[in-house]
């Protein structure tokens, strides 16, 4: 009974929130969202040429 108690308080123990989560990935999160403008950027860029050549065809 005594073993079952004392897991229990470091099961308690170990589940507590009280610590910050440390943010490891906040520098490739932030690479990945300037990326994914830069791809935006440039699809537009594509789209906007590929309707002026279509324009110039006609």
């Amino acid at each position: 009974m005594k073993y079952i108690l004392l897991a229990l308080a470091l099961l308690f123990t170990a589940c507590d929130k009280s610590a910050p989560t440390p943010k490891i990935a906040a520098p490739q999160r932030e690479a990945l969202d300037k990326a994914k403008g830069v791809d935006q950027a440039v699809q537009q860029s594509t789209d906007e040429l590929k309707q002026k050549a279509a324009d110039a065809e006609k």
